[in-house]
């Protein structure tokens, strides 16, 4: 399978303005990559990528006073399974935990663990360990929270987000990955593109998507609590503790969002559109308000 990736952001920046952005997919991915643009800005500005403590690849660059443009575009090769699923999965004891992996177990900027403890205990402690008690984690998460566009709050915590009963992608999985990590079950943030790939198109704009990993029997697991299902396709860009430490776009000054798309679907469903200087010409179709 092949899945065509990819995403064209602008800003407007009063002055010039020191950025970095997590956009880059993931060296877990870079071998299937089959073809794509380099790192396109406009105006051209030079750019330097460097790796952050988590592993993922970050670039640098100094965006220019007025409108800033990037783009890119690829084609990845994906297996078109879905999700591993292992139901035999044990959780690994504190004592025994690898060395890099116990820092998944702390709270973190929206995972409180501090505040959820008492709930998870009193709700999933009788839950067989292992995989049944992630799951029973992702039923409660998906079943507690509405998802919609509408909801999205930047500073919303795990804990928040469980009183308010409403989130994105994001909080669904910030509040499981606090669960987990309140149960002593090593979980980290990932965020990435999901396609709609083998399931029914969701007809609200393309965005960029999180989802979480739990650490059982040795290995990181994929896990979604938004959807609650094993999903095809999932390119991974970054990982880490939450949203703080894989912000897609940071800027350290004032900016203003002019327009964002995003793209994930598989490439053979597709007709092929003639490119423009090597960007296909969807990306210019859809401006936000």
């Amino acid at each position: 399978m092949h899945i065509r990736v990819g995403y064209e952001i602008a800003i407007e920046c009063p002055k010039p303005t020191p950025v970095v952005s997590l956009l880059e997919i993931h060296e877990d991915h870079v071998a299937d990559i089959k073809r794509q643009t380099r790192f396109l800005t406009s105006p051209s500005v030079p750019t330097r990528v460097y790796r952050d403590r988590y592993g993922n690849s970050c670039r640098r660059m100094m965006a220019p006073e007025g409108p800033f443009r990037i783009l890119y575009d690829a084609v990845v090769e994906a297996s078109g399974l879905p999700d591993e699923v292992n139901t035999l999965a044990r959780e690994t004891p504190v004592e025994d935990l690898p060395d890099d992996v116990l820092g998944y177990l702390l709270g973190s900027r929206y995972c409180e663990t501090d505040h959820l403890a008492d709930l998870a205990w009193s709700k999933f402690g009788q839950v067989p360990a292992g995989w049944a008690r992630v799951q029973a984690i992702i039923d409660y998460v998906h079943s507690r929270l509405s998802f919609g566009y509408g909801y999205a709050r930047a500073t919303r915590t795990a804990a928040q987000a469980h009183e308010e009963r409403v989130g994105v992608c994001r909080d669904f999985a910030h509040l499981a990955i606090t669960l987990c990590r309140c149960m002593n079950i090593p979980a980290r943030y990932v965020n990435g593109y999901l396609g709609d790939i083998g399931v029914p198109p969701d007809p609200a704009p393309m965005d960029f998507n999180a989802w979480f990993e739990a650490f059982l029997d040795g290995k990181w697991y994929t896990f979604d609590a938004r959807h609650n299902m094993p999903r095809i396709g999932r390119i991974v860009i970054a990982r880490g503790r939450d949203a703080t430490d894989v912000p897609l776009l940071h800027s350290f000054g004032e900016h203003r969002l002019a327009f964002f798309k995003v793209w994930t679907y598989e490439q053979d469903s597709h007709p092929a559109t003639p490119p423009i200087h090597g960007i296909d010409r969807t990306m210019t179709t859809q401006v936000l308000a």
